[in-house]
């Protein structure tokens, strides 16, 4: 079993895959070093003395600078490492394209679901959708009584994706909330939907419906609470209208080139960028050799790391895009007043992640070395195949709701210390460990953790596209069997 692993030959620091005592000896490209400080699994050892002032170079770039004279053998973290990070850049397009990927086309197929307008969903459930957050226990008790009195065990899933906004919401922050569940409302995902409101809040049913343009009124409902005498038997009867067109929908073969795939890590450690978020890159390479879509997100976590994405923009369009997308999301830390760089998390940094450079290099790692297509802005729903970006932050269950938004069937969420949620659409959890899995297997999806041994990367890739294939075709994510649906639209404004 592997000790530790040099993941770049520039790099003055080797990440510890056990944790190590002072005294401990390790060899490092025939190099003797004898460890100097505890270390714990997923946190850096220095390879060689590093000055007050030098960078320390992981994955082959700088991720801060030392603080302090670091020795030889010496813990390298918070303690003596600090991010080299500023605030706004002026940026230049040096591209750095590639005319292929490392990929053969293979033709696979998924069994899914083709709707009337082209769109392909992986899930034929009915969601209720809220216009306001005043419905949400309404909408619980009609879900209730539609299953005891329907028991409609032929639907994949009815569900209620509650949230609290929807009024006293101004601007942009109204029109983010409106975007997003018109997004959900949309996504191919659901065979029908009914719009639940109340009837005086600012997210108007009229306005919203006009939002959706041409849509299909045997799948999409719409209900005022307000507006009827009993809004719970009048939604049960506009459900079984709904019900009946959705129970003839049946699953069929679809080319994977149809497949969107969401990319996202939480709760990370030192091994999320060798174990689990290099695979996502792989897979995700494998996905667009086949014609496929994956996107990218949670844009503080590319700082330090946007110079990387920028050198893959397919034009200087792109380009500028990407600069607009990295610079405003700046911008709205300092509008904030909020410092640009608070991060990684605690929970990151007793993992072994010591700077915000250290994470973005890693966290980058999902989007593998395709070129990027397009970027979208937050609420936008993807349009162009490839590698996609998607102006959204870091928080889990807001980015993985607006990876839903955009159009993503799957989420794929690389963790290093475990998460339960799920999003409204299957969020798929990859453990960057064995101990994770192992303590939690009712969570995790998949295991990443023998890529830290003896697995190969072609290896786990063949089995993680099987496994991608099966959801796409039905397999339910732990989640789902949970019951743990949710979404958060992000809040960036004033509440009356």
């Amino acid at each position: 079993m592997k000790e530790f692993i040099k993941i770049h030959s520039k790099d003055n620091v080797v990440i510890a895959l056990k944790s190590f005592s002072v005294g401990d000896v390790i060899e490092v490209e025939g190099k003797r070093i004898i460890v100097i400080s505890d270390v714990e699994r997923g946190h850096k050892i220095a390879t060689e003395d590093i000055a007050s002032g030098s960078d320390i170079i992981k994955y082959g770039y700088p991720i801060g600078h030392a603080i302090a004279d670091i020795k030889t053998g010496e813990h390298v973290h918070v303690q003596n490492v600090k991010t080299n990070l500023k605030d706004v850049f002026d940026y230049s397009y040096e591209p750095q394209l590639l005319d292929s990927l490392p990929h053969a086309f293979e033709g696979r197929t998924f069994n899914g679901y083709r709707r009337a307008n082209g769109d392909v969903g992986i899930r034929n459930e009915i969601w209720i959708v809220p216009t306001v957050g005043c419905v949400n226990g309404i909408a619980e008790q009609i879900i209730r009584e539609f299953k005891a009195e329907e028991n409609p065990t032929d639907l994949e899933g009815i569900e209620v994706f509650k949230h609290s906004y929807g009024c006293s919401q101004l601007g942009d922050d109204h029109e983010n909330t409106r975007q997003i569940l018109g997004d959900i409302t949309l996504h191919p995902n659901a065979g029908g939907v009914l719009i639940l409101g109340l009837g005086c809040e600012n997210n108007k049913i009229d306005e919203f419906e006009a939002s959706l343009g041409n849509y299909d009124k045997s799948r999409i409902k719409f209900l005022s609470s307000q507006s009827t005498s009993d809004e719970v038997e009048d939604a049960k009867a506009l459900l079984k209208e709904i019900y009946e067109v959705v129970r003839q929908d049946k699953r069929e073969p679809i080319p994977v080139s149809e497949l969107k795939v969401g990319l996202k890590c939480g709760g990370s450690d030192g091994l999320s960028g060798i174990t689990a978020n290099p695979l996502l890159g792989y897979f995700s390479d494998w996905l667009i050799s086949q014609g496929g879509t994956t996107i990218l997100t949670e844009v503080p976590e590319m700082f330090g790391a946007e110079t990387i994405l920028m050198s893959r923009c397919v034009n200087e369009q792109v380009f500028d895009k990407t600069v607009h997308l990295i610079n405003d999301f700046k911008q709205y830390f300092i509008d904030q007043k909020q410092p640009i760089y608070e991060n990684p998390s605690p929970g990151n940094k007793a993992g072994g992640i010591s700077t915000l450079e250290d994470k973005s290099l890693g966290c980058t790692q999902k989007g593998g070395i395709a070129n990027v297509v397009d970027v979208l802005k937050y609420g936008e729903r993807v349009k162009t195949k490839g590698l996609n970006l998607l102006s959204a932050p870091g928080n889990d269950l807001v980015a993985t709701t607006a990876l839903g938004a955009s159009g993503c069937h799957i989420v794929l969420f690389t963790t290093g210390r475990g998460t339960p949620f799920g999003s409204f659409i299957p969020t798929l959890k990859i453990s960057t460990n064995n101990e994770l899995a192992t303590k939690k297997p009712h969570w995790i999806d998949y295991n990443a953790g023998p890529l830290a041994e003896d697995k190969t990367f072609d290896e786990a890739l063949k089995e993680f596209a099987d496994k991608i294939i099966r959801v796409a075709s039905g397999e339910k994510a732990h989640h789902e069997k949970n019951g743990f649906r949710e979404i958060a639209i992000f809040k960036t404004g004033v509440t009356l």
